[in-house]
């Protein structure tokens, strides 16, 4: 077995599995997909390591563990068509390509961007599109969606990104609670979003999700 192969299934034996993600096409997608193409390359020794990945200036690539529950949270469908936020270099895309119908990854970077589509397309990922643009915003042209994966931590969702949702849509992110991260998941009911508490994790914020600041005189 090649040696990022082998790493592959330790990471899934050791970190995804033990963390009680059991579902089939969640340990199928992680085993499937290379996770040292979608890192840089000075990164790629590191790629199956149990820890965020620094990637970009304030952004990671979550830790396969994190990761792994938040897809075992939203409950993916082969029907679905996903919208992942803050998608970086596309790992999280390629996962989700194969567990759902389409993914629509959303990047604001244009560099990371780029090199999401280029990798994609190099590994055959055909259903899934890379567009650019605020985080915050979602992309509501190509919505609405079945669920929505936000790929970092956030002080809050805006709605402009719930609205995006279908009616039973799911939505995962990790929220920051002072010196402290939850990983929630929300279904949309009748128009509002309920959100419940998962597990501890951390990332940073990601860029538009930071709570707004206010003054008093």
């Amino acid at each position: 077995m090649p040696e990022f192969a082998r790493r592959r299934t330790m990471m899934v034996d050791t970190q995804v599995r033990p963390s009680d993600v059991t579902k089939y096409p969640i340990i199928a997608a992680m085993l499937h997909v290379p996770r040292e193409r979608y890192v840089p390359g000075r990164l790629r020794e590191a790629a199956y390591t149990g820890e965020n990945l620094s990637v970009a200036p304030g952004r990671m690539l979550l830790a396969p563990r994190t990761f792994a529950k938040l897809l075992d949270a939203l409950e993916i469908d082969s029907q679905d068509v996903i919208l992942d936020v803050g998608c970086l270099q596309g790992y999280s895309t390629a996962v989700l390509a194969h567990m759902a119908e389409f993914v629509v990854a959303l990047e604001e970077e244009q560099a990371l961007a780029d090199e999401a589509e280029a990798i994609l397309s190099e590994q055959e990922v055909d259903n899934a599109a890379v567009l650019t643009g605020p985080l915050a915003e979602g992309a509501a042209k190509s919505g609405p969606y079945d669920a929505i994966l936000i790929e970092g931590a956030v002080d809050q969702v805006p709605a402009a990104l719930t609205d995006q949702l279908k009616e039973l849509g799911r939505i995962a992110a990790v929220f920051v609670q002072g010196a402290n991260c939850t990983a929630r998941c929300g279904t949309k009911i009748d128009g509002v979003v309920h959100w419940r508490d998962l597990f501890h994790a951390g990332a940073p914020v990601l860029p538009g999700f930071h709570a707004e600041q206010s003054f008093a005189l």
